[in-house]
């Protein structure tokens, strides 16, 4: 199993991907975790050969901050309107379609986006976001735990 934590800690709420990432690795050791700071096209090598991937990003579609968003990113495509636009130059949605294209995507591949308020250079993480990080990660275990 593969955690892949994407964002920027230095931009806000960017960090939440990374955060969740780091507060897992420690939860779920026998994880392999991986942070991705930028071009997702990282995540197809990272991912190959893992046969379930929990990915953590920060999002902005729109919805109360905070919001938390689950996909199954291998049953259906990442919605477009929760993954519109990203910091990355290559997003999550761009790498999940790539590997489906390529044959490439894991069995299990879960997204949880939380909703983000902004990702300004060298600005904290929200209040409300840092709560929101925390039940992710608490969700994700709890998930583990019952495929195990």
């Amino acid at each position: 199993m593969l955690i892949l934590g994407v964002g920027n800690v230095f931009r806000g709420d960017d960090a939440a991907g990374i955060l969740a990432a780091r507060r897992l690795a420690q939860r779920l050791p026998q994880a392999r975790v991986r942070e991705c700071d930028g071009d997702l096209t990282a995540a197809l090598d990272a991912w190959n050969g893992e046969d379930c991937v929990y990915v953590v990003d920060a999002v902005a579609s729109g919805a109360t901050v905070g919001t938390i968003h689950r996909f199954a990113a291998h049953a259906d495509p990442l919605p477009a309107c929760v993954f519109r636009g990203s910091t990355h130059a290559f997003g999550i949605a761009d790498a999940v379609e790539m590997a489906r294209a390529l044959g490439q995507l894991p069995q299990q591949v879960i997204v949880y986006g939380i909703e983000a308020s902004g990702f300004e250079q060298g600005q904290p993480l929200s209040p409300a976001v840092a709560v929101v990080v925390d039940e992710v990660v608490d969700r994700i275990v709890k998930e583990v735990a019952s495929d195990a």
